[in-house]
């Protein structure tokens, strides 16, 4: 399957950002995010449209108007603590594909990763070289010989989170669809830079986490159906709650992951889950952040340590759930901005950025997002909801939660070995679904 690039083109907002808001204050947890790219392809199989084109320009365009700071560049003169946004524009590239949609599904049924062939960024080459230079976001629609289309959006990590990310494509994909007008569109505020300014954070942090050394990773999907959660229900209560349908299956996911490695190395090693929380509407004390552009996650570490914990499936969902109420409580107490940055740098120099666990290659680490009761699967362009989504992320052994009405479906990535003993686990037999029967 080849894609062929027809135009590439700047998609600027609708009307010009006043000078007011041109320079856009990051904030500190913008500041210490991963400096990547993160993508998400939807697969829709109806594209023929005569005027689709012209409707996802315009509507871009128009959210741009409201989401000012996607279309700006990264300031370089004040450290790139800032966001210059003066409508320079998102890189927004049609494409062709010599295929068609369903024999892209059939491919994607052994490895889903081939839909990183369709992400812009992929396509136009941006990396740690050209990062802070390239484009907030970058877009690309591609059709298959079929008339189906990828709609595939790639955002700069250090300016939206995926929270973020959610709430500019489903707004997107509505505007697109009814055609709201432009003083209609107010899903975001931008106010992190002033509540939780950049920072000089040198000495701040332990150290640094260990770099990324390029791997081949699998990606696969999963669907758990709502009788397979059902059952799975009533065999993880607890005297004193139920377990949530996320925590249940986290620590299915994490358990089948660090057996997985055991057979791999040979006994089984002290494991990292990084677990990201939005802390959007944990915070009581700051109701303004609730619908906040930017980055305000924080990475719940949550440690499996063989000998002093155990392998039972009530013990993993208990560590996740007690590392969980460790940090909201903490961040509960807080009563500032500061008090909210001392909690994620304390957490964090005792894990993902401690040489016991963040810098050790002796522990087996994987991250673990929940995107759940984000409408994320109700991106509907005019073109009915998405038969497929696929994320992408650099390199990173993860698990991809997200729900499509009472089911969940889970996309995992894991280096290739990783991946061909994970699948042999009880624990995802268990799961069991007829793996993409429809995708």
């Amino acid at each position: 399957m080849e894609i062929k690039i027809l135009c590439t083109k700047l998609i600027k907002p609708f009307l010009p950002t006043p000078p007011h808001l041109q320079h856009y204050k990051l904030s500190f947890f913008d500041q210490i995010s991963e400096k990547e790219h993160v993508s998400m392809v939807f697969f829709f199989h109806n594209y023929n449209n005569i005027d689709m084109d012209e409707r996802l320009e315009q509507s871009l365009s128009k959210i741009l108007t409201h989401v000012y700071p996607a279309g700006g560049r990264y300031n370089e003169k004040d450290k790139y603590c800032s966001i210059l946004c003066v409508d320079q524009g998102v890189f927004y590239t049609k494409a062709k594909t010599n295929g068609t949609l369903d024999n892209f599904l059939n491919k994607a049924r052994n490895d889903l990763g081939h839909a990183a062939l369709f992400s812009p960024h992929v396509n136009k080459n941006i990396d740690e070289t050209n990062f802070m230079v390239s484009p907030i976001v970058t877009i690309q629609v591609t059709e298959f010989e079929c008339g189906g289309v990828a709609i595939s959006i790639s955002t700069s990590h250090p300016a939206m989170d995926g929270f973020s990310d959610f709430q500019f494509i489903s707004e997107w994909a509505k505007v697109c669809r009814i055609g709201t007008p432009i003083d209609k569109i107010n899903i975001l505020s931008f106010n992190m830079g002033d509540i939780f300014p950049t920072r000089d954070i040198t000495g701040i942090f332990k150290s640094t986490p260990t770099p990324i050394i390029q791997q081949d990773i699998v990606v696969k999907r999963i669907v758990i159906h709502e009788d397979v959660m059902s059952r799975l229900r009533k065999k993880c209560t607890f005297s004193t709650f139920q377990p949530s349908r996320v925590e249940i299956i986290t620590a299915i996911l994490w358990r089948a992951f660090i057996r997985a490695t055991a057979i791999i190395n040979g006994y089984l090693r002290p494991s990292l889950l990084d677990f990201p929380m939005n802390m959007r509407s944990k915070i009581t004390f700051l109701p303004q952040v609730k619908n906040s552009y930017g980055n305000f996650m924080i990475g719940v570490p949550v440690k499996f340590i063989p000998g002093e914990n155990k392998m039972e499936l009530h013990d993993f969902i208990m560590l996740i759930r007690n590392a969980v109420n460790k940090i909201v409580a903490s961040c509960k107490k807080a009563n500032s901005p500061d008090e909210i940055v001392a909690t994620l740098v304390d957490s964090y120099n005792v894990s993902f950025r401690s040489p016991e666990w963040g810098g050790n290659d002796e522990v087996d680490k994987v991250m673990c997002t929940s995107i759940c009761k984000f409408p994320v699967h109700d991106s509907d362009f005019g073109l009915g909801k998405p038969n497929l989504i696929f994320f992408g992320m650099k390199d990173t052994q993860m698990f991809w939660l997200y729900d499509i009405g009472p089911e969940i479906v889970v996309q995992v990535d894991l280096k290739e070995r990783c991946m061909q003993l994970f699948d042999r686990e009880d624990d995802i037999k268990d799961l069991i679904f007829i793996r993409d029967a429809k995708l």
